[in-house]
């Protein structure tokens, strides 16, 4: 790194320039020598930063060895290649939501949650009561864990980027009733399993899993108690969106099919009448009870509803996910999230043509939006959410070098406001970049990058009574740096590193750029 001046400005000015160029949306353009070699080095960078969780030395290397659009393929199309490093997937390995299946594992907690309240023992019934608290607070952390770890070490970036798209749009509450035990197995086999399939596929998986039938109150919709919390977000957050217009009749309605689809987590199956046992569908947790449907005629979007039964839903999916409506709202929202606030309309029409010519196919919606003359451009549009500046800075500083935790993590994500699993209403996260570039949050992520650039901040020492911590110091100041990343950086960010009085400072000083809170 260069070496620092004698007389600096002090590290409070310099940060406080670097949060004011940041609020002031300094969107950097590179040095005009990168436009002569459209596959240079910072090319490279750029192209990797903006379709991975942030930017490696491996990723650009990789994306300046096979090219943009390899690169793009491979990535659309992850298959069988190379996982995770062996070091980080033991640690997944090890945690409880994989060793336990779902139902298992939901069993035991409802047992274990029926004992402690059946405590006749005060004192012992609050101490069950909390061990039962903690484990549920447990299990939810580990699930936020493996998150991360996959966000940071998996070679399949957009696979990941997707399963917290989608996680995202398709929003639970862990804080909603028993949903802690269950976010982890919604967002491995409802969410990631889909995130670069057929839309149709991945809306299924969702509606019939347990989280969002539960998060959503659809237990509680039954033939002649009609709830339509579930039937008014799966057409205004899921599909159609809000400007769709599809009438209260059809929420009605919709509702209506839903009837009798919910959750069961005891050992046995209810009973019902004989002509109505056919119907009974139950797979995992998941229940079709017909005892609680209403069979009765149903129209939809203007059409009437022709199957029975579960089925019923089957042939409701397949009308919101086949919209033209759809296919607009999901377009926007994926290039909203991927590369500006507001998306070119000729980019989302050729996007939501794409989805609706390709039966919903995400990977071949994106291949679109990835191959545009917009996604290509070199400078800077997308700011960075909370999630994504933790996880591109962890990145940034220490590549393929496996953390030990990421407890560090999550706790600076947490304080800028997006928490795995916590956003309380189905809405999920803003995807603007407003929500998340006031004063206050600018300033947390000064702190956040000061901790990163001063060492290892936590994420190299274990947690518990055998704690174990590895050395580690981040060189940011490395071949990466002077290859690609220099050309990037405005004067305001370069006069700020050359007046770095430490190799810590100067680390923090990148890290909370206005060009690192941008993809």
């Amino acid at each position: 790194m260069p070496s620092p001046k004698t007389t600096v400005i002090p590290v409070q000015r310099l940060a406080a320039a670097l949060l004011i160029a940041s609020l002031q949306g300094c969107a950097v353009p590179l040095d005009s020598s990168v436009s002569a070699s459209p596959l240079s080095s910072t090319d490279a960078y750029t192209q990797a930063n903006r379709l991975t969780w942030g930017a490696t030395p491996g990723t650009v290397e990789r994306v300046q060895t096979m090219g943009v659009k390899a690169y793009v393929t491979a990535q659309l199309h992850p298959g069988s290649a190379a996982g995770l490093p062996a070091e980080v997937q033991a640690q997944i390995d090890a945690m409880t939501i994989v060793q336990r299946p779902l139902v298992k594992l939901m069993q035991d907690m409802e047992q274990r949650r029926k004992d402690a309240d059946a405590n006749t023992d005060d004192d012992q019934k609050k101490a069950a009561q909390q061990a039962f608290q903690t484990e549920m607070n447990r299990l939810a952390r580990e699930a936020a864990a493996r998150h991360l770890l996959r966000a940071l070490y998996s070679p399949h970036q957009v696979q990941e980027e997707m399963s917290w798209f989608w996680l995202n749009h398709f929003s639970v509450h862990q804080a909603k009733s028993n949903l802690r035990a269950m976010v982890g197995d919604y967002e491995d086999t409802a969410i990631r399993g889909h995130a670069l399939g057929k839309f149709r596929a991945l809306l299924g998986a969702v509606v019939q899993h347990p989280a969002m039938l539960r998060y959503l109150d659809n237990e509680q919709n039954a033939a002649g108690h009609i709830n339509e919390n579930f039937a008014r977000e799966l057409m205004e957050l899921h599909t159609l969106g809000v400007d769709a217009g599809y009438t209260q009749h059809d929420v009605q309605e919709m509702a209506r099919v839903l009837t009798g689809v919910g959750v069961n987590l005891g050992s046995t199956n209810p009973a019902m009448r004989k002509e109505l046992q056919g119907y009974y569908v139950r797979r995992g947790l998941f229940e079709f009870n017909p005892a609680r449907h209403d069979f009765g005629a149903k129209e939809l979007l203007g059409k009437p509803i022709l199957s029975r039964g579960l089925d019923e839903l089957e042939e409701a999916l397949d009308r919101l996910a086949s919209s033209p409506a759809t296919a607009r709202f999901i377009s926007r929202k994926l290039a909203t999230y991927w590369l500006t606030d507001e998306p070119p309309l000729p980019l989302l029409q050729a996007m939501a043509q794409t989805f609706e010519r390709s039966d919903g196919d995400i990977a071949k919606t994106l291949e679109v939006l990835f191959t545009s003359p917009e996604f290509s451009k070199t400078q800077q549009q997308k700011f960075k959410d909370p999630v994504r500046f933790v996880v591109s800075a962890v990145r940034l500083a220490y590549g393929e070098k496996p953390v030990l935790n990421v407890g560090p993590m999550l706790n600076w994500i947490n304080r800028m406001g997006e928490p795995l699993y916590g956003h309380a209403t189905p809405d999920g996260y803003s995807l603007q970049s407003a929500a998340w570039a006031s004063p206050g949050q600018l300033t947390t992520r000064f702190e956040v990058a000061k901790a990163i650039g001063s060492g290892s901040a936590g994420l190299f020492r274990t947690e518990g009574p055998q704690a174990q911590e590895r050395a580690a110091f981040p060189q940011l100041a490395n071949a990466l740096y002077y290859q690609s990343i220099i050309k990037t950086l405005g004067p305001a960010t370069r006069s700020a590193l050359e007046q770095a009085a430490s190799p810590q400072e100067w680390n923090a000083f990148l890290l909370s750029s206005p060009e690192m809170m941008r993809r």
